[in-house]
């Protein structure tokens, strides 16, 4: 046996080791920490039957991930995780449960697929492993994202007008939020709670910017916040938040618009003026009534 087969024998038969006492460690009778059962249960309700077994596979080595993370980097995640509005009751505990069971998953594949000589294999199943609990979060914030920056010019339109009516902000923020439905009401009703539990306006409204990497909620919030230092008439100054945003997804728009023109010239040059040469080209020909058998053998 060669030395490479050797060694392959030998990390083979550690992975292996490895798998079998993480299996009796899951397996064993050891009571959770109070924080981590409690995170086993946070969405159980909102999650699919899979990410649950992942969950329960992978929490009980969740303290030894978030430990090799680090507290700055367990916080940046956990900031990530609320951008995303914890989709499926996902919490910082569930997220290391699920990065752990898709590392031990990696790795065990990529074994396999060293010892099957599969280079390009043993990549992805350890690119999958790495970034797989990482990837729901990306998609969840994008999507969130979109869902709210189009929600957001129609309901400043419709606080603006319940605000002109007579009600105060706060009432009107309220009553305009239980009409809603989605991410974008969800925010809202957890800057309410803050409010109501003694958290500053200003302060909840920052906290508000913080959960939403949108340029438009940013803007709302700095608008509004300026608003109030100047003492300018809160409906205006809605309609006018409005109004920029229309106008800024309008440019948004027709700077895609844009982009889009030199990818539809490329893709007629590519695809189809050659099929439409060939075509020409044989509709000459085939109307020549040439006798190529003929011309060939001459």
């Amino acid at each position: 046996m060669t030395a490479l087969g050797l060694l392959l024998a030998a990390v083979v038969g550690v992975s292996v080791y490895g798998v079998c006492a993480g299996l009796r460690m899951y397996r064993a009778e050891t009571r959770l920490p109070a924080d981590l059962a409690v995170a086993l249960e946070v969405g159980a309700t909102r999650t699919t039957a899979r990410e649950a077994a992942v969950d329960r596979l992978g929490m009980r080595f969740a303290p030894a991930v978030l430990r090799l993370m680090g507290a700055k980097q367990v916080n940046k995640k956990r900031r990530k995780i609320d951008q995303a509005g914890n989709p499926g009751g996902l919490t910082i505990q569930r997220y290391a449960a699920r990065r752990a069971a898709y590392g031990m998953f990696g790795v065990v594949m990529g074994l396999v697929g060293l010892s099957a000589g599969s280079l390009l294999f043993t990549v992805l199943v350890l690119a999958f492993g790495w970034f797989a609990a990482d990837m729901m979060i990306w998609q969840a914030i994008r999507d969130r994202k979109h869902v709210i920056e189009r929600t957001l010019p129609d309901f400043l339109d419709v606080l603006a007008v319940v605000v002109s009516a007579g009600l105060g902000f706060r009432q009107a923020l309220e009553r305009v939020a239980e009409r809603y439905k989605g991410p974008w009401a969800d925010e809202l009703h957890i800057t309410l709670r803050q409010m109501d539990m003694g958290v500053s306006r200003r302060q909840a409204f920052d906290e508000l910017r913080k959960r939403n990497a949108s340029d438009q909620v940013d803007q709302f919030v700095t608008a509004l916040q300026q608003g109030e230092e100047l003492g300018a008439p809160i409906a205006e100054t809605l309609i006018q938040i409005a109004t920029d945003m229309r106008r800024t997804d309008a440019q948004n728009a027709r700077r895609q618009a844009a982009k889009t023109v030199p990818k539809a010239t490329m893709t007629t040059i590519g695809f189809l003026l050659p099929g439409t040469l060939i075509l020409i080209v044989a509709t000459f020909i085939l109307g020549s009534d040439t006798d190529f058998g003929s011309v060939l053998g001459g």
